[in-house]
């Protein structure tokens, strides 16, 4: 059991640059909005939550501390959209890569008040409810850890794909960028030595009129 572990702890310790976990409260005054974007691979998951805290505990929630909430990508497709809520949570598997913004508008209320609201985002392994699956599998810890090393290769080997491509991109870049440099440094020189060559012509004509030579 304690070499799987010696194993198993840096695969899910590197498992966590390649999923996020975002934990957070912050504050919205009414009538105002605020995004929380979050960078995510395709055919990644990502599951969040969100609540507002109740200013008067026991007491129903005021209706000034109601909030909506909207979900997109990148491309302004829409992943979650819930209206004059007091909590609520999403999941979905991203269709796309890029940056996902999450958005919170808290209603306008006269006399302006501040609601406090807890997030949580996940995504990537992070987002799997392994508890859940343990439960739902009937399966004991060593199969759990499994599981959970499992998912974290594949997302290993999907990152270092990933990765790559991202490097190959750069190259082309690279390559495209010094090519464009070649052609701009010899048009510049072309231009230089035109205009060095019409400046002669131009005195040359200029002395043979003053008949100096």
């Amino acid at each position: 059991m304690r070499s799987i572990a010696r194993v198993l702890l840096p695969l899910l310790a590197a498992s966590l640059f390649l999923s996020s976990c975002l934990s957070l409260r912050f504050d919205l005054k009414s009538g105002h909005t605020k995004c929380i974007s979050e960078e995510i691979k395709s055919n990644s998951m990502s599951v969040g939550k969100y609540s507002v805290l109740n200013p008067q505990e026991g007491q129903p929630m005021p209706e000034s501390h109601k909030i909506t909430v909207r979900v997109t990508s990148s491309y302004g497709n829409n992943y979650h959209y819930s209206d004059h809520v007091e909590s609520g949570q999403f999941a979905f598997t991203a269709a796309e890569q890029g940056d996902y913004m999450a958005c919170f508008w808290a209603i306008d209320h006269h006399p302006e008040v501040t609601v406090t609201i807890e997030f949580d985002w996940r995504t990537g392994i992070a987002a799997k409810d392994w508890p859940s699956v343990a439960k739902k599998g009937s399966v004991d810890l060593m199969e759990l850890e499994l599981k959970k090393l499992e998912d974290t290769i594949t997302n290993i080997h999907d990152e270092m794909f990933y990765l790559r491509e991202r490097e190959d991109e750069m190259q082309e870049l690279n390559k495209s960028t010094n090519s464009r440099m070649a052609w701009m440094s010899l048009l510049s020189l072309v231009v230089c030595l035109s205009v060095a060559g019409l400046q002669l012509w131009h005195l040359k004509t200029f002395f043979e009129k003053k008949k100096i030579i």
